[in-house]
């Protein structure tokens, strides 16, 4: 019997990268927090789980003239923020909300490395019999 670590992991690795690829925009928004012009951009977590749960199922195979089709990663396309206060020069970055969705995105992170850990430790545990 074979184990498809997809299924056997979940959403996890997923979730993973888009924490990420979040932690990225994030830490680029702060950066530019004096930028002129500068346009804050996020990734809504949200979308990205509706587009997992419509993603085409992979089909196996077994004659040369059947169809293929295999499971894509959802795409995660950052959308730019709206402020709730504009600054003069065109700049949408609040740098206390961006600090405080930093910090919620690394609890997340942390949390979705933890579920991960759990799933392997499972996986291992079901492999050695311990």
């Amino acid at each position: 019997m074979t184990i498809n670590f997809d299924k056997a992991l979940g959403i996890h690795p997923l979730a993973l990268k888009f924490r990420d690829q979040r932690t990225e925009l994030l830490a680029s928004n702060l950066a530019n927090a004096d930028t002129p012009n500068y346009k804050a951009r996020d990734l809504d977590f949200r979308s990205v789980l509706q587009n997992v749960g419509s993603a085409p199922l992979g089909l196996a195979a077994t004659h040369a003239g059947h169809l293929t089709a295999s499971v894509s990663e959802p795409r995660t396309e950052a959308m730019y923020r709206v402020p709730s206060q504009p600054s003069l020069d065109g700049n949408t970055v609040e740098t206390e909300q961006e600090q405080m969705r930093f910090a919620e995105n690394a609890v997340q992170y942390q949390a979705t490395l933890n579920f991960l850990g759990g799933k392997i430790a499972s996986l291992r545990t079901a492999l050695t019999g311990e």
